[in-house]
């Protein structure tokens, strides 16, 4: 992999999202065992700094984190000195006291993870920085449609809904292109940004041609972020771009990067279908971090796969 840090999925390569994905098929089968860990980052230190909500994010990073045998430390804003006004760049000088191997952030801002990026000499993950990306949920999604699919070229996407407010929708689009999907974005104009086209995705404003997917992205409408009225009501927006069980054809797969608004972007009979693959996108949360904290961590060097043996080696691996 290019340089220390995952700020965005244009920082890889398909033949660096190939190797996170083979790597997290390796960390797969240490997941089954009695003892799910294995020593690669045994006395290293990984902050994880979220300064939004979360619950798949932050506990697939912890326990990722813990099965590779480093030490965790867990940083919330709630209740930490960002409360009391403390800036982010102080908050990560502060915390460069712990000599970090990794800083995991979220942000509500964009860009906040390349910041922190050049503040620290410690490798960075953004898990997500305001509208901007979230690559780790990207690799995920692509591990866990490549594990259901095989081989992804050629395969249609259809990523519906919330495209504007949706970090997950930008890394997705880049993500599932490079690995040679054909994407498509849909929603209603006014949650479609302008010039997404040059991320290498078509549009589309309506459901109309939606048979043609093999798989549907739904996205969570984010009223979090939004500051004015992007659609008339709810109702209005789930009468005409609502994935129920009469727009998910037979065959078709469904994914969501969660959490699911029921009623809204998917109605409950297709979130419950053997179509949806949305509790394996989250099974796969820790397996595929669990790879790029490896990658990025051991350096990618030539006794990379030496080590990976080594560590992965048969019978259970000591416990940290």
């Amino acid at each position: 992999m290019r340089g220390k840090d995952l700020v965005s999925v244009d920082d890889l390569s398909r033949a660096d999202i190939e190797l996170i994905l083979d790597r997290a098929e390796s960390f797969a089968e240490v997941s089954v065992r009695e003892i799910k860990k294995v020593p690669t980052l045994r006395g290293r230190t990984i902050v994880n700094l979220f300064y939004e909500a979360s619950t798949r994010t932050s506990s697939s990073f912890e326990l990722a984190a813990k099965r590779l045998s480093a030490d965790v430390v867990n940083i919330k804003s709630v209740g930490s000195s960002v409360d009391k006004g403390e800036s982010l760049k102080d908050t990560v000088q502060t915390l460069s006291a712990y000599d970090p191997a990794a800083i995991v952030i979220r942000s509500p801002h964009a860009g906040a993870a390349g910041l922190v990026a050049r503040w620290s000499a410690a490798s960075v993950i953004n898990a997500g920085d305001g509208k901007h990306e979230h690559p780790t949920q990207a690799l995920l999604d692509v591990y866990t449609l490549r594990r259901r699919l095989g081989a992804l070229e050629g395969v249609k996407i259809w990523i519906v809904g919330d495209v504007l407010h949706s970090r997950v929708a930008r890394s997705g689009v880049l993500a599932f292109s490079r690995m040679g999907c054909s994407v498509t974005v849909c929603g209603p104009p006014t949650l479609i940004p302008r010039g997404v086209e040059a991320l290498g995705c078509d549009v589309r404003w309506s459901l109309e041609g939606i048979e043609e997917a093999n798989v549907i992205y739904a996205l969570r409408m984010q009223n979090e972020r939004m500051t004015g009225s992007f659609v008339p009501s709810l109702r209005e927006y789930a009468a005409r771009y609502q994935i129920d069980g009469r727009r998910l054809a037979p065959g078709q797969l469904l994914m969501h990067p969660g959490p699911v608004n029921r009623g809204v972007e998917l109605a409950g009979e297709v979130v419950d279908s053997p179509q949806a693959l949305i509790v394996q996108q989250v099974e796969s949360g820790v397996v595929v971090r669990m790879a790029v904290l490896y990658e990025l961590l051991t350096g990618g060097g030539p006794d990379t796969g030496s080590r990976f043996a080594r560590d992965t080696a048969a019978g259970e691996p000591q416990p940290a």
